[in-house]
């Protein structure tokens, strides 16, 4: 039997405690809204982490166990420290995923691992977002149907920042007209990741299944398949040498 995939939902927890439309929808936060839907499934060891802690939550120990790490931010990118960014990235490199969610388009740890941009278009109003499954073979589709819809949603818009994709999962469609790429896979290093579109915090998106179940596949999906520690290391010869 295996043991539970370690999974760490990171979250900035300020527009929950600043906005009470925002503490309305998710009343102990999007981390624990997501650690919630997630901890259903018994394959998966759940806990939570937010800015405002020590190291933001996540310190070395932490990340030590942490097979994958669910990163949601917004309004606080730049509070994140350059020394936690480092560390995260330095264990995605060595094998661990990482599944990137709505805003967190333009947080500093995906953007490190892009090396771009990661600009867009965005529109706060009424949209109704259609999401097209592009890849319905992926993993990540499991149990989703050819599209699926989410009622009101802030809308993003190409052209995205991001270097191409090593697989494209969703196509999002918006009422006024735009498209974009929603859903992504990269590997990086040792470890993949997966950025995921929806979720504005004043929209009650993840309480909507098909997007739970995207971020659940999303996370057994990016889970590590080998862990290689970021050194350089000094090493004999496996075969007899000729001398020097």
């Amino acid at each position: 039997m295996h043991a539970p995939l370690q999974v760490t939902v990171w979250n900035e927890f300020r527009h929950e405690k600043q906005n009470p439309k925002v503490a309305a929808i998710y009343p102990q936060g999007i981390h624990e809204t997501i650690a919630g839907f997630l901890r259903t499934d018994p394959g998966l060891s759940v806990r939570t982490a937010t800015l405002d802690e020590p190291e933001h939550g996540l310190t070395d120990a932490v990340l030590a166990t942490t097979d994958v790490l669910v990163w949601w931010g917004h309004k606080a990118h730049q509070e994140v420290q350059d020394a936690i960014v480092a560390r995260v990235q330095r264990r995605v490199l060595e094998g661990m995923g990482l599944v990137v969610l709505h805003s967190g388009h333009y947080s500093k740890i995906f953007k490190a691992l892009m090396g771009t941009t990661c600009s867009l278009k965005w529109r706060e109003a009424n949209d109704k977002e259609r999401l097209w499954n592009v890849c319905p073979s992926h993993p990540i589709t499991q149990g989703l149907g050819e599209y699926f819809e989410i009622p009101s949603e802030e809308m993003y818009g190409e052209p995205f920042g991001i270097p191409t994709p090593d697989e494209l999962i969703f196509i999002s469609w918006f009422t006024g007209g735009e498209v974009f790429r929603s859903g992504a896979t990269w590997r990086r290093g040792h470890g993949r990741v997966f950025y995921f579109r929806p979720g504005h915090e004043t929209y009650p998106t993840y309480h909507h299944p098909p997007v739970q179940r995207v971020i659940a596949n999303g996370v057994r999906w990016a889970r590590p398949t080998v862990r290689v520690p970021d050194v350089c290391p000094n090493t004999k010869p496996i075969e007899p040498l000729p001398p020097v």
